[in-house]
């Protein structure tokens, strides 16, 4: 699983065969995800625009091979920043985009817990982990010593409740907090929060990316592997930890991210990139405001 995959452009030594998205590690061509993707690929070079949730400065040499099979791509990301950049015109903040209901009675806690404390834990709205892995991440964390607020969704175990044994769950309610769901770009800016011990969903790893927070990634299916990839060996913000972890691996991979000061480095770096791509003059701004004038252009021609 670690054999480099060297046919990948733009990624010429950079992935590993743990890191191909999980529809690669299919052997049934007949696959229905994979068939999924081979179609929606076929699609996409058809198409007159591609719209993308990403921005230059994060991964123009890998939208500089897409433009070799696109006919235009935008690079508009990311969107929750160049919403939040519109200033007073933008709607609310933080608008809620969650699946659950929001716990936000956890930002009140945050409030008393010391700058650069906590680590935050979330694997979004549709990992799904066994019990005994529930078992190993917990003792993990609680085993590395740092304050921790732990987004729990009722269906986070497959068929079973998320329920810890009796001793393990006194120790982890004593150092954190668990939350059935929580208001995430809220957390993640919460100057309480240190880290993100996440799933390297897109959305997530942006919003991450954005409040300038560290990751520490263990993802979960699609293109979550390649993410967590980039997130330590292109980008330098965080840390890949993949497959199955046992509880010495995730305690020294929380004490690794949250006492290391390179990646707090490279997450703030990349926050202010983010920002200067929002901006007004910068990429994903200037795309998205010739993506309006296509659009309308498009719609000139059916006048």
């Amino acid at each position: 699983m670690d054999q480099t995959v060297t046919c990948v452009p733009g990624m010429e030594g950079l992935l590993r065969l743990r890191d191909l998205p999980s529809f690669c590690r299919e052997r049934d061509i007949s696959n229905p995800g994979l068939q999924l993707v081979q179609n929606e690929t076929r699609h996409t070079v058809k198409a007159r625009t591609l719209i993308l949730n990403t921005f230059e400065a994060l991964e123009g040499q890998t939208l500089n091979q897409i433009r070799k099979h696109c006919k235009t791509v935008r690079a508009i990301g990311p969107l929750h920043a160049l919403l939040r950049a519109q200033g007073p015109k933008a709607p609310p903040l933080f608008p809620s985009m969650s699946l659950w209901l929001e716990d936000r009675s956890c930002l009140t806690w945050l409030d008393s817990q010391a700058p650069g404390s906590v680590l935050y834990v979330s694997f979004g709205s549709y990992t799904v982990i066994s019990r005994r892995q529930l078992t190993e991440f917990c003792y993990g964390i609680v085993n590395s010593g740092k304050p921790f607020l732990w987004v729990i969704r009722p269906d986070l175990l497959d068929g079973e409740e998320a329920v810890l044994p009796e001793e393990l769950a006194l120790q982890a309610e004593a150092q954190g907090r668990f939350v059935k769901w929580a208001p995430q770009e809220e957390v993640l800016h919460h100057p309480a929060v240190v880290g993100f011990l996440t799933h390297s969903g897109w959305n997530s790893t942006l919003e991450s990316l954005e409040a300038g927070v560290p990751m520490l990634c263990w993802s979960f299916f699609a293109d979550q592997q390649v993410n967590s990839r980039f997130v330590e060996g292109v980008w330098g913000v965080g840390l890949d930890m993949k497959d199955v972890c046992d509880r010495v691996v995730v305690e020294h991979k929380v004490r690794e991210l949250v006492e290391n000061e390179g990646p707090r480095r490279a997450a703030r770096a990349m926050a202010e990139r983010v920002r200067e791509s929002v901006n007004p003059g910068g990429s994903s701004f200037m795309e998205f405001e010739e993506l309006i004038d296509d659009i309308r252009s498009m719609r000139a021609c059916t006048l």
